[in-house]
Formats: C-alpha cells, structure tokens, sequence
C-alpha cells in the first residue's frame, strides 16, 4: 500500500516537472524573441560602418516628407524651374557634421540620452572653446578634434560593454531611436518625422551656439553676461528647433539659373555661361586637394594680388602708385594663409570699435607714428582706438557735428547716407558715422602705415584696400551723395586734375565733396600755392564751393563743394577744359579700366539715372529706384515688380530660415559679404541687425550695383577668379548664391574656395545657396579644410548648405614665389 501511495506521489511528482519544463521552454523562447527583437537595434562594433549607414539612410526617410513639405511651401527658397519640375520629390537633408558616416549612430543615441548626456557633451564643447580662446594659435583646435575623436572611442567603447548597466542603457536608448526613426501610424508618421527633424536641428545648433557663445564671454574680459544678452542667447536656442527653410507665402524670384538678359548688358553672355557651368564637373582632383599653408613675405598678412613682388619688382615706373595697384598672379594660390600667433576671435561689436585683440593684428607702428593724434595706443594685451585721426584728434563725433553744422543740408543719416572715405587710416570717420545712420566705404592702400585697413575691419568697420592710381575705383558712376578727404595725401591738383575728376564721376549730382586738409586753413607757401591750384580746378568742374569753415576745437578747417545737378554750367564755359568726356565713353565701367581726365556729363531726363536725388533714408532702402521704369529686369519681370520680388524674396528667406535655422549667433556677426549680389535684397533684409553687408556685383554679372547705392547700401565690382581687396580673416559671414556654379567655367573651384578661406574668420560662417552638384563639391573642400557642416539641403537640383571655418591649418608649406621679397 505503501508502495501504491508513494507510486502515485511519485506520477503527480512526474506531471508537475513536466508542467514546470513546458513553462521554461515557453519563457526561454520568448526570451530569445525579446532578445533578438532588441538586438535588431543594437550596432555591433564589427559592422558599424554598415550599420552606421544604414541608420543615416533610415532617419534621412523619415526626414523626407516632413522637410519635403516645408520646402515645397516655400519656392522662395528655391527656383522656380525646381518647384514646377518635381514637386513631389523627395528632398535630402543633412544635419551631420564633418565625421557624420563615422558617428551618425552615437549621435542617435545621443540625442535621447537625457539631460545629463546631454549636458555632459555641452559642457565638454565649453571646455574646449574655452581652450581656443586662450590658445589662438589654432592648437586649440586641433586639440578639439582630439578630444572629439576621443569622444567617439568612449562611446565605441560603452557600446562595446555587453553586461550592466550601460548595454541596459543602449538597449533602452535603441527602443526609443527606433521609435524616433520609424513612423508608427499610431502617432500618425508624418507628424512623427516632422518632430524628428526638429530635434535633429535643435540637437545640432544648440551645441554649436552654446559653445560659441561660452568661447566669446571667455574672450571677452568682462565675461559676465547681461540677462539682456542671456535672454537673447536662450531666445536664439529656441529658434533653432524652426524650420530649416521658410513656410511663408511663395515668392515670385527664380534662382540666378532662371535669369534673363533684360537691359542689363552683360546677362546674354552670362546666361551661356551659366548653361556650360550647370553640365559641368567637378574633378576628384580639387575635391581631394590636399592642403598646404601659404609661405610669403606678408605671412599671415598675404594678399595675392597686392603682394605680387615679381611684378611689382618690374615696374616700369611708381609715379602714380602703381605698386600699390592689383597685379594678381597668374595662377591664385591654393593654399591657405596662416594665423598670426595668439590669435583669438575677434571681439563684439560696438566694443570693437574702441579696442581690439592685439594678437589678432600684431603692428605697431602706426601706433608708434599716429598715436599721438589718437589713431590707435597699445594698451597691454590690446590694441585702442581713442576715436581721433590727423584732422579730428579729439574725437570723431565732434568733427562729424562740425561738418553738419558748416551745411546743413549735408543732413547726416537722412539726404547723405552712402560715402567715400578717401585716405582714411584706420576708419573712425566711418566708425563713428554709424551712429548718425551713415555707411561709409573707406579705403586706403597697403602702403607704409602699416595695417591702417586691417584695424578698421578688425574694429568692425567697412573698408577695403585701394590706392588713387592710374586705374578708375571698382564703382559705377554718381552713387556716393557725399565724398570725403580728410589729410589724404592725393595730390587732386596735378595732371588736370586727373584724380579729382574720377571723384566727380562717382560723386552723385549735388553732391557734396569735403576737403580737410592743411591747405584750407594754412598760409605756408606750399599749401597756399595747393589752394590757389584746387581753386582753379574746382571752379573749371562747375564745383561751387559752399563753404570754408574752421574747427576751432581741432584747429583745422573744411572745405566743402557741392558737385552740379545740370549742365548749365558745362554748357556756359569758356574753355573745354577739363574736356568733357567722349559720348561712347561708359562712366560705369569700373573695372580695370584706366583713368581720364574728362567729366560725364549730368543726367537731366527725369527718367535717368542721377537726375534726382533718392528719397531720403530709410524709405530709399525699399523704394524701387524712380530710373527702373523702362527696363526689364534681372529675373525677366518689369524692373520696378523684379526689385520688390526679389526683396520680399530676402526678407522671407533671412527672416524664417538664415535668423531660425542655420543656428547662428548673430549678435556675434559684424563684418557680412554677398559675394553675388542682384538688388541688395539680402543686405536690406539685415537692416535690424547690428552688422553691415560689402555687396560684391561680379564683372560677369547683371551690373545691378547702381540699384544696391540707390537704396541706401554700397558695393564693389570684383572677379572671383582673383583675390579680393581685403586683408586675410576680416568676414565673419559670406554668403554666395549661385556665385559658384556661375564661376566654375572660367577658374578651378579650389581657387575661389582658396580665397574664401582667406578672407572669412576663423568660425565664420559660409552660407552658399547653389545646384546640388556645386553644393556636394562645396560640401567635400569645406570637410578636407577640417571646416563644420551645420547644415545641408537639397532637393530637385537645388541645395543649401551652410558650414563653420575652424582654426585648423595645415602643417606642410608652400612656398608662393610670387609674394616673397
């Protein structure tokens, strides 16, 4: 019985294991599902290059359709032709930085890897920018992609750590990736892809912005903020999570490739340019450029065309400045230009205009020789800038209220607004202007004081390189309402004026031209004789001489003339001397073309150019200049609806994308070129910033630059296939569009990107708005020049791309044979 009763314990016993075996079977099988459910989303270290781009293609899907959406409410953003062709295609974005095929996955994970990730990461951007504004010898920098590099092993290697707590983490992180990357119909997957390219543009440009700003209060020796300046910091945090390109109302301007010739006389020729340039190639030989640094005489201050020595050494003759005139290499460099030793980002504005960093730009010898007429002082570990000049000693602001006073109608930031600075040593005239609403465009030569032009647009003024020669300034005809020379050593007077008459083609009709200089208030033989000389020569131009007044506080004097507003005078003269010029001789060709001593005459058809003055400032900036009536313009429309177009155009363009998405610290932006302007509509649309725009009209382009200086704002000619008039590292943003693609047939990209290196700062921005094609060789040279990709887009043939110049430079040499001495 015994044996019974145990024998039937023993069955129950037997069907209970068998219970118990069949649940761990069901539970170790749906462990292994759970496992290899999970481990779908895990990277393995052996086939991260794979999975890292597979995970780039997956989050770029879910990319499409919401930033496709946000692209097709916008044509202002794109051409036209590009929108009609293919809506519906897809569009491609790119958020990565320079090492993206290397570190797309960590960056996932990252990105929900919570506050104190997060944190973590921002904290270590800080430490190193803090590193670069101590060390600006650009060591710093190398020592960030150090530590960045660093940075990708650590996590390489916590994702390598299949135990404890950190694979409980990637795994938990890969869930919600995957819930990020996949759109789920539960959460509706277009609105989910919208939200992943949100977070994607906040992850990037916070980062970015909050270590900029970390390295400038560094810098900065007052480096506690206001909370004016933090409330604006944060504000502009937020704004980075918008849209990377407009959704306002469609805009009606086509991009540069949709032009047509209209009355503008170069575009025939430029639109078959355009056409080669768009089949164009670019060769794996520039992409893959391998980059040297630039060896010559001037060093860090290398300028190609201003610095040719093997020409200059030949010249015929320096009479008339010759050497101080461009003579451009035949072949520009491709090399990069050092940094000076210490160099540290360049200070704020308005502080700038007092005091920059000396390291940035080590001379002291105007100091040495002007520093007592309060130039510029070394002070310690910067340089000042007391607001004097030769003719202004205490103060500019005083002299700029002398000047009004003397005439009135001069009427500062209203009548005159754009200006010629001649001679104008380190530009406090045109600093302490901007104060009264005036632009100025200064310039001087790189001649014996030394860096004259490089203080000023370190300090944040405009101003350019340029020397009153033997050839015609790069500006069109009757654009300045005022002209001014304060002690600028041009001899006007000589060779029938020749020089004096090249101010008067580019001064407008009733203009004013003020002459301070010894001259005007001295009796010495020599200066009395100058007087007598300028008397005869104003008064042969039709100049009337308004005014001479004395500065008793400066003791020196002004002498004002006031240019004609008709012909009146030229017709009533009893000697044709100085000649009026040949009718077929074009007072707006400005570029390379040699001087004459001849006078234009005035524009008096009312439909003219230069027959009335423009309306006074602000109102000019956006009135459609009253001369545009009859032509056609740039983009094929009536010329008055082409330049509000294209206006409008801008404004949405900088208002809900440059301002929104691009992440940039704008309070930290003073110097801005558009190296292709049209209208100046990108300029206009800064006007509320605290920053001024050099608009660049390339000589191969529609010569819209009358229109720019009618509306308020001032440019240059330039070709850039050569070296622009400006000292290396003086832009804190440039801004091309449709600059590159319109070039490529007449000179190698790696030139123009060469050069492009060489004028912007160290952390400026390059914003290029081109064909994609030209945007992915752009992309390729700004990765091997170590440069940051902040943002890229493209769709239908058309592409942006913004991207931050670092402090990196090359460590093998180049020796440029033109530039040594």
């Amino acid at each position: 019985m015994a044996m019974a009763k145990y024998s039937r314990v023993d069955g129950r016993k037997s069907s209970s294991y068998c219970s118990t075996a069949v649940i761990v079977v069901f539970v170790a099988f749906c462990l292994v599902g759970i496992w290899m459910f999970m481990s779908s989303s895990v990277v393995p270290l052996e086939n991260l290059d794979l999975s890292s781009q597979e995970t780039r293609n997956e989050a770029k899907q879910t990319l499409q359709e919401g930033v496709s959406k946000q692209f097709d409410d916008t044509s202002g953003d794109i051409s036209e032709d590009a929108t009609r062709e293919g809506g519906t295609m897809p569009g491609k974005v790119s958020l990565n930085t320079d090492e993206e095929s290397q570190k797309s996955v960590e960056e996932n994970l990252e990105e929900n890897h919570g506050n104190d990730s997060s944190d973590e990461k921002t904290d270590s951007g800080n430490e190193q920018k803090t590193v670069d504004g101590d060390d600006g010898s650009g060591n710093g920098k190398d020592g960030e992609m150090d530590s960045r590099e660093g940075e990708s092993n650590l996590e390489s290697g916590q994702a390598e750590n299949e135990g404890g707590e950190m694979n409980n983490n990637v795994q938990a992180e890969s869930e919600e990736n995957s819930g990020e990357i996949r759109s789920e119909s539960a959460e509706g997957g277009k609105n989910n892809d919208e939200e992943v390219s949100e977070d994607k543009i906040k992850h990037v440009d916070k980062v970015d912005i909050s270590t900029e700003e970390n390295n400038e209060k560094n810098q900065d020796e007052n480096s506690e903020p206001s909370a004016i300046e933090n409330s604006a910091e944060s504000e502009e945090n937020n704004q980075t999570s918008n849209d990377i390109l407009p959704t306002a109302a469609q805009s009606e301007i086509l991009t540069e490739s949709t032009t047509q010739n209209g009355a503008w006389s170069t575009q025939a020729e430029e639109s078959q340019n355009e056409k080669k340039s768009q089949q164009a190639s670019i060769s794996n030989e520039e992409n893959d450029h391998q980059w040297k640094v630039c060896k010559s005489t001037a060093g860090p201050d290398y300028i190609p065309c201003l610095d040719n020595w093997q020409v200059i050494r030949k010249l015929p003759s320096t009479k008339h400045y010759e050497h101080r005139e461009r003579h451009c290499p035949s072949e520009p460099p491709t090399c990069l230009v050092p940094l000076p030793e210490g160099y540290m980002r360049s200070m704020k504005w308005p502080k700038s205009r007092d005091k920059i960093w000396y390291y940035n730009v080590p001379h002291t010898k105007l100091a040495d020789v002007k520093g007592h007429q309060n130039w510029v002082k070394v002070t310690g570990e910067y340089l000042t800038f007391p607001g004097g000049g030769t003719q202004f000693k205490n103060g500019a602001l005083h002299y700029i209220d002398f000047l009004q006073q003397s005439v009135p109608d001069i009427a500062w930031g209203k009548r005159s607004r754009v200006i010629l600075d001649v001679g104008c040593g380190v530009a406090s005239f045109g600093g302490y202007l901007f104060e009264r609403g005036v632009l100025a465009m200064s310039f001087a030569p790189k001649d014996e004081h030394e860096a004259q032009v490089q203080f000023a647009l370190e300090r944040g003024i405009p101003a350019i390189l340029n020397v009153m020669g033997t050839k015609r300034l790069p500006f069109p005809s009757s654009v300045f309402d005022v002209v001014h020379c304060a002690r600028c050593r041009v001899p006007w007077h000589v060779e029938g004026g020749k020089l004096l008459l090249e101010l008067n083609r580019v001064l407008r009709p009733g203009g004013y031209f003020i002459w301070s200089a010894t001259p005007v208030y001295q009796k010495l033989p020599e200066d009395v004789g100058i007087w007598q000389e300028m008397s005869r020569l104003t008064k042969s131009m039709c100049w009337d001489l308004v005014t001479v007044k004395k500065d008793r506080l400066n003791a020196v004097g002004a002498a004002i003339y006031q240019k004609p507003a008709s012909n009146d005078c030229y017709n009533k003269r009893s000697k044709n001397v100085p000649p009026l010029c040949e009718e077929s001789d074009d007072p707006n060709a400005a570029w390379n073309v040699s001087l004459q001593a001849c006078m234009h005459k005035v524009p008096e058809d009312s439909t003219e150019r230069g027959s009335l003055w423009p309306a006074q400032w602000p109102e000019r900036l956006e009135q459609p200049p009253y001369w545009l009536n009859s032509q056609i313009g740039v983009y094929g429309k009536a010329a008055q609806e082409d330049f509000t177009a294209d206006y409008n155009h801008w404004k949405t363009v900088v208002s809900e994308s440059y301002l929104k998405g691009m992440g940039i610290d704008w309070s930290s932006v003073r110097n801005v070129m558009d190296m292709k302007a049209v209208y100046g509509g990108f300029a206009a649309a800064l006007k509320d910033l605290k920053v001024w725009v050099m608009n660049v009209v390339p000589i191969d382009a529609a010569d819209t630059l009358p229109v720019i200086y009618e509306r308020g704002l001032f440019g240059i000619h330039h070709d850039w296939c050569e070296s622009f008039n400006t000292y290396p590292r003086t832009y804190d943003v440039l801004h091309a569009d449709h600059l590159f693609s319109s070039i490529q047939n007449r000179c190698k990209l790696v030139m123009v990107i060469a050069e492009v290196d060489r004028i912007l700062r160290p952390e400026g921005k390059l914003i290029v708005r081109d064909k994609a094609e030209t945007i992915s060789a752009v992309e390729s040279m700004a990765k091997s020049l170590q440069w940051e990709i902040r943002m890229i887009y493209s769709k239908d043939g058309e592409g942006l791309l913004c991207v931050r110049k670092k402090f990196w430079r090359p460590t093998m040499e180049e020796p440029i044979k033109s530039a040594i001495v």
